[in-house]
C-alpha cells in the first residue's frame, strides 16, 4: 500500500513532499530489485532509437524517395538556342555550358547572341543525377552528323569549362568531328584556383553526401547546406553566441527555395558532387595537353579564356592562378591561347553583363577563332 493510499487527504492538503514521494512510487522500474539502472538506460535507448527511426523513415519517404524517382528519369539534352547569324555558318555549332549549381544553359546562351555568329548555339541541359563528359560528347557529336556539323565550338562558364574541356578531348580524340576552339570563361583550372572561401559549399555537401543515406537526393539536406552557406547575411557572431536577424533569414530562406529547392533548373546534390569533384579531380590541364598535342589528321582547337581585366573582381575563382596554368599548357609562341580580359565582368555573369560579354566577342574572341574555323573549313573532309 502506498503513502498516498495509507494517509487519504484532499487537494488542499497534499504537499509538494507526498507529490513527490507519489510520483516516485509510481515512475518505472520503482518495483525493480535486480539490474534496475541498466535496465531502465536500455529502455531509454531503445525509445531514443525508435524516435530516431521513425524520423528517418519520414525523411526517407517524403525526401529521398520521390526525388530519387524524379532524378531517375533525367537525361542530358541539347537544346537548340540560336540559328546561325550568317547562312554560310550552318557547318558550325557553339555548344554553351554552364558551371557549378546550374543544370540549364539556354538562358546563358540567350544572353549571348553575339555566339550565333560562329554558327548556330546549343546548350547542354545536364543529367540531374551526375555529369558523364563522354555521354555529352556523344550526344553532341551524334546532333552534329545529324545537322550535317563538321566544326564544333565550346563554351564553359565557370566550373562549366571543366566540362567542356573533357568533352572536346572526347570529341577531339574519339569523333570524326572537328574542334575548332574552347572557350573558358572564369574557369578555375584546379581546386587550387578557386578561391579558399568558395570551396566549403561544395565540400560540406560532398562531404554529407559521402556518409549521410539519401544525401544525394536529400532536399533537406540541399536547403540545410544552402542556409549555411549565406548565413553571413542574417548572422553575426557575437562572442560565443549568434546575432539573428529574422527577416533577413527569412528572406534567405524564401530565395533558396526558391531558387534551390523547387526550381526545376536547380542542380541536385548529386549534380552538384560531381561538379564540384571534376574541380577537385584537377583534370583540365591534362585535357589541355591532351588537346595540344600534334594530330596529323586534325588541327589543334584555339583555346579562348575569358576573365576580368582586374582579378579581384572575380570572388569566386582566382583568375591570375588559371591564366598562368593556361600560359603553361597552351601559351607561347606556337600556342593557340588568347586571353579576352574585359573590364567591367565578375564572375562568369554573362546573363548580368550581357553588353560586355556579347561586345568582347564580336571584337577579340571571334576574329580569333574566325582563323582557327576557316582553317578547319579548308581542310580535306
Amino acid at each position: 500500500m502506498s503513502s498516498f493510499d495509507r494517509h487519504p487527504s484532499t487537494v488542499a492538503d497534499f504537499d509538494d513532499a507526498r507529490r513527490r514521494e507519489r510520483l516516485r512510487e509510481t515512475r518505472l522500474g520503482h518495483g525493480w530489485r535486480r539490474w534496475r539502472l541498466p535496465r531502465l538506460v536500455v529502455l531509454r535507448i531503445i525509445a531514443v532509437l525508435g524516435v530516431a527511426m521513425i524520423a528517418f523513415g519520414q525523411y526517407w519517404v517524403h525526401d529521398v524517395v520521390p526525388e530519387r524517382a524524379r532524378l531517375a528519369q533525367t537525361a542530358p539534352e541539347l537544346l537548340p538556342v540560336h540559328l546561325p547569324a550568317d547562312p554560310r555558318d550552318w557547318d558550325t555549332a557553339v555548344v554553351d555550358m554552364v558551371g557549378l549549381g546550374g543544370v540549364n544553359a539556354a538562358p546563358t546562351a540567350t544572353a549571348l547572341p553575339a555566339l550565333s555568329r560562329l554558327g548556330v548555339v546549343w546548350a547542354v541541359r545536364y543529367d540531374n543525377a551526375g555529369i558523364d563528359t563522354k555521354v555529352i560528347a556523344e550526344m553532341i557529336v551524334r546532333a552534329a552528323r545529324y545537322g550535317n556539323v563538321r566544326n564544333i565550338v565550346l563554351v564553359g562558364h565557370s566550373m562549366g569549362g571543366i566540362i567542356a574541356l573533357e568533352v572536346a578531348r572526347h570529341i577531339h580524340l574519339g569523333s570524326d568531328r572537328r574542334l575548332v576552339a574552347v572557350v573558358l570563361d572564369c574557369t578555375p583550372m584546379d581546386l587550387d584556383a578557386v578561391r579558399p572561401e568558395n570551396r566549403s559549399r561544395g565540400a560540406d555537401l560532398v562531404r554529407w553526401v559521402g556518409w549521410l543515406p539519401g544525401a544525394r537526393e536529400s532536399r533537406l539536406l540541399r536547403f540545410a547546406v544552402e542556409i549555411s552557406a549565406r548565413r553571413e547575411r542574417f548572422a553575426q557572431r557575437d562572442g560565443l553566441f549568434f546575432d539573428i536577424d529574422f527577416t533577413a533569414a527569412r528572406e534567405v530562406s524564401a530565395e533558396v527555395l526558391r531558387d534551390k529547392i523547387f526550381s526545376r533548373d536547380a542542380a541536385s546534390n548529386g549534380l552538384i558532387e560531381a561538379q564540384f569533384l571534376a574541380i577537385v579531380a584537377g583534370g583540365g590541364a591534362a585535357d589541355l595537353r591532351a588537346l595540344g598535342k600534334p594530330n596529323p589528321d586534325k588541327r589543334n582547337p584555339a583555346i579562348v579564356f575569358i576573365r576580368p581585366r582586374d582579378g579581384s573582381r572575380d570572388d569566386v575563382v582566382d583568375v591570375e592562378y588559371s591564366h598562368k596554368v593556361l600560359i603553361e599548357h597552351s601559351g607561347g609562341v606556337d600556342g593557340t591561347l588568347s586571353v579576352v580580359r574585359p573590364t567591367r565582368i565578375e564572375h562568369a555573369n554573362p546573363i548580368q553583363r550581357p553588353r560586355e560579354y556579347n561586345e568582347v566577342i564580336e571584337t577579340q574572341v571571334l576574329p580569333f577563332v574566325r582563323r582557327y574555323q576557316e582553317a578547319n573549313r579548308n581542310d580535306p573532309p
